[in-house]
């Protein structure tokens, strides 16, 4: 399935709200990530002249964070925190199940758009290790069943 042509209409009142703020280049980042998924590569020159920046110093920020992505995600970003305390609590069984019933591997977003998966340093809920993301919601204290329940949730 491809992705539909993107909607830029919202796209101007998004960039007049912080026109000519530099400081506001992470807010305004976030705020088009939200509405569209991730951020258009088309929408980084306006966002630089609307900031009064060089397209490069956004483009930096953007593949600085691992928050914002060029690449259009899934409705559906999970987060698998691989951190100490989940990977000693079976945080590694979680992310192979979810491999497997997602056919994904980290990093990846499914045909339909539906699922991104990604893998992150922590969640920092370490006392519900193993611990995971849907979007901003976290489960934790996560078992087999428990996972194959939430995606049953989040499933079309």
């Amino acid at each position: 399935m491809k992705i539909q042509e993107l909607d830029l209409s919202d796209f101007e009142s998004i960039l007049t709200e912080y026109k000519g703020q530099k400081w506001a280049l992470i807010p305004l980042l976030q705020k088009v990530q939200e509405e569209y998924g991730y951020i258009p590569p088309d929408t980084i020159e306006p966002i630089a002249k609307a900031l009064h920046l060089f397209p490069s110093e956004v483009q930096g920020v953007i593949t600085f964070y691992a928050q914002f992505s060029l690449t259009p995600r899934g409705k559906y970003v999970i987060r698998v925190c691989r951190g100490t305390a989940c990977h000693v609590r079976g945080g590694r069984s979680i992310l192979r199940i979810l491999m497997r019933e997602l056919g994904l591997k980290p990093g990846e977003t499914s045909e339909d758009y539906q699922f991104t998966l990604e893998t992150v340093a922590c969640l920092g809920a370490c006392f519900l290790a193993p611990t995971l993301m849907v979007n901003k919601t976290y489960f934790g204290r996560l078992t087999p069943p428990k996972v194959n329940s939430i995606l049953k949730q989040y499933a079309k």
